[in-house]
């Protein structure tokens, strides 16, 4: 069992912590499929909400917060059933803007993950105004619905009312729609760049056309993606080098057992995310960003 977890799991019922013992393993990936959370519903007499609001604490428990102190948790539940656990992560000595908030993460994962949709979030208190402006850059996003303690759940669109999204901008297509920007570059003998293509291929750029994807590889060989989300804001996006962090701290792994990071974008991009990727990296580890430019592919006419 996963030792961040060892504290959190002594504070719950003893039916939930033997319920949840042998899937915190070494290869809990931070997310439950439905049928191992009708296994914690069954064996800890809790529905749904309630089984899910108790698993917040597992989510805040990998939270890295050298500059807050402050640990929060959130979980998504995506169509295919599955739920998908987030926290906040804070770079040490950098600007809060290179800081990823829990929703974020947990979106983000589930993004990984390729899920389409989402229904449903829970947190433990009001979403900020980044997080709902987030949400609201999501295919049907307005409409997800927000569970906080002692209220009643209510859609996104509750707490954003007249919110501003990528269809003011013409975008059709949202976040976690069906997309593929085919891009090219020679990847052939590299399978961390073969990664990094397949991400940026997938990323969402419709304001910038900066389709790009950070790959981070682990001495062992893992590897770990983040892909680069836009916000019809600006502002609330979130970094391809924050997501493939989030990501890597997601499957338990160390910060510091980085050896290779990549970052790859489109040659056609209005906009570069080299230098603020190369500063978060710096943050965490003395290892080099790789740079690393792909072509886009045009699409054939009909």
């Amino acid at each position: 069992m996963r030792e961040r977890f060892t504290a959190v799991l002594e504070r719950f019922p003893s039916s939930l912590q033997q319920a949840l013992q042998p899937m915190l393993d070494n290869h809990f990936a931070g997310c439950f499929t439905p049928r191992q959370l009708l296994q914690l519903q069954q064996q800890s007499a809790l529905d749904e909400s309630s089984l899910l609001f108790a698993l917040l604490p597992l989510a805040a428990a990998m939270s890295l917060a050298p500059v807050s102190g402050f640990h929060v948790g959130a979980i998504v539940k995506g169509d295919s059933g599955t739920v998908y656990l987030g926290t906040n992560i804070e770079l040490p000595g950098k600007a809060l803007c290179h800081a990823v908030h829990a929703e974020q993460n947990a979106i983000s994962r589930a993004w990984l993950a390729g899920e389409q949709r989402l229904s449903d979030i829970w947190i433990n208190a009001s979403p900020c105004g980044h997080c709902r402006q987030f949400m609201n850059e999501l295919v049907a996003g307005d409409a997800i619905n927000i569970h906080l303690p002692g209220q009643a759940s209510a859609p996104l669109h509750h707490y954003l009312p007249y919110g501003f999204s990528p269809a003011d901008l013409g975008i059709k297509q949202p976040l976690l729609a069906t997309r593929h920007i085919e891009l090219s570059c020679d990847a052939s003998h590299d399978a961390v760049i073969q990664q990094a293509l397949f991400h940026a291929s997938h990323s969402y750029a419709p304001y910038s056309q900066c389709y790009c994807a950070v790959v981070l590889q682990t001495r062992d060989g893992a590897i770990f993606g983040g892909r680069y989300a836009e916000n019809a804001a600006f502002n609330p996006s979130m970094m391809p080098m924050q997501m493939a962090l989030a990501n890597l701290n997601g499957h338990n792994r160390a910060l510091k057992e980085i050896s290779r990071a990549v970052l790859l974008a489109s040659s056609a991009g209005k906009i570069s995310l080299q230098d603020v990727s190369a500063e978060a990296l710096r943050a965490v580890t003395d290892v080099a960003l790789e740079y690393v430019t792909a072509t886009p592919v045009p699409t054939p006419s009909i």
